[in-house]
C-alpha cells in the first residue's frame, strides 16, 4: 500500500499539478492538506474518475484536509478531539481497508507564527491534543499512522539554514519539545528511519529563490505506530514535483507498507 502526503496549497490553483503527480506516482492513498475550499467546492469527480474514494474536511479559503483512496475507507471522522470550539479544518481520520487495515490520521498542524502570541499558543495546544489522540489510538495496538504538514522542523539537519529558523514557531525549542513528546510515545519517523542523509526537504518558500538555492526544510512527515512501523517497506520524497508548472511550495512524501 503506497500512502502519500501532499500539502497542495489550494486545490483550485494546483489541480493540474496534482493530477499529473497522481497519474505518475499512482499512490493508493493520497492525504492532502491546505485544500482551501469547503467540501462542496472540492472537485471530487475528477478524482473519482481516477478510481479514488474521496473524503474531505474543508474550510472556505483556508486550511482543509482530504483523503483520496483507491481502497475502501471506513469509520471516517473529522476534527481533532479535545476542543469543541475549534472551527479550523485541520484533521481527518479514516481506516484504509487493504490486506491489513491501517488507520490514517491526516493533519495540517498550525504554523504558529508570529511568536509569541495567540497563534503560537494555539499551535502548542493543538499539539497537546494530537498527543492525547495518539495515546488513545496506541492503546488499540493496531497499525495506524499520522501524516501531513506538521509545520515542525525536527532537527537542525532538516533545514538548509537552521540558524535562520531558531526563533520561528517551526523550530523553537518549545515546538520541538512538543514534537518529541509525541514521538516518544513510541512512534517512528518513517523517512528518517530509512534515510539519514542531509538536504532532504519537503518545502521551499516561493520567495528569495529558495527552490533554486535548495534552501529548504523538512516539515511534512509520517509518524508510524509500532504495528505500522513493522509494515514499512520504503519511503521517499518526490522532490522533482517542486520544479513543475505552478507547483505547491511543498512536495509529496510517501511510504510503502506491506498492507
Amino acid at each position: 500500500m503506497k500512502i502519500a502526503s501532499f500539502n497542495i496549497n489550494g486545490i483550485k490553483a494546483r489541480l493540474p499539478a496534482l493530477l499529473d503527480w497522481l497519474k505518475d506516482a499512482e499512490p493508493d492513498v493520497a492525504v492532502l492538506q491546505e485544500i482551501k475550499t469547503v467540501d462542496a467546492g472540492f472537485p471530487r469527480e475528477v478524482f473519482e474518475e481516477l478510481g479514488y474514494n474521496v473524503e474531505t474536511h474543508g474550510q472556505k479559503s483556508f486550511n482543509g484536509v482530504a483523503i483520496l483512496s483507491k481502497l475502501p475507507l471506513e469509520d471516517v471522522t473529522r476534527g481533532l478531539p479535545g476542543d469543541d470550539h475549534d472551527e479550523q479544518a485541520r484533521y481527518i481520520e479514516a481506516t484504509v481497508m487493504g490486506d491489513k487495515a491501517v488507520r490514517i490520521c491526516g493533519l495540517y498542524l498550525p504554523n504558529g507564527n508570529p511568536v509569541p502570541g495567540p497563534k503560537y499558543d494555539y499551535k502548542l495546544a493543538w499539539m497537546e491534543r494530537l498527543r492525547a489522540r495518539a495515546s488513545e489510538l496506541l492503546l488499540q495496538e493496531e497499525p495506524f499512522l499520522m501524516t501531513g504538514d506538521f509545520n515542525i522542523i525536527p532537527q537542525p539537519e532538516d533545514a538548509a539554514k537552521p540558524d535562520a529558523w531558531r526563533e520561528d514557531a517551526l523550530f523553537r525549542a518549545e515546538s520541538r519539545e512538543a514534537w518529541r513528546r509525541i514521538i516518544n510515545l513510541g512512534f517512528t519517523d518513517a523517512f528518517r528511519a530509512q534515510n539519514s542523509a542531509p538536504e532532504q526537504y519537503t518545502f521551499w518558500d516561493f520567495q528569495r529563490g529558495a527552490w533554486q538555492r535548495n534552501d529548504g526544510i523538512r516539515i511534512d512527515h509520517f509518524l508510524l505506530s509500532p504495528q505500522c512501523a513493522d509494515l514499512l517497506v520504503e519511503t521517499g520524497i518526490d522532490k522533482e514535483v517542486r520544479g513543475g508548472e505552478r507547483p505547491s511550495d511543498h512536495v509529496p512524501i510517501w511510504v510503502n507498507l506491506a498492507a
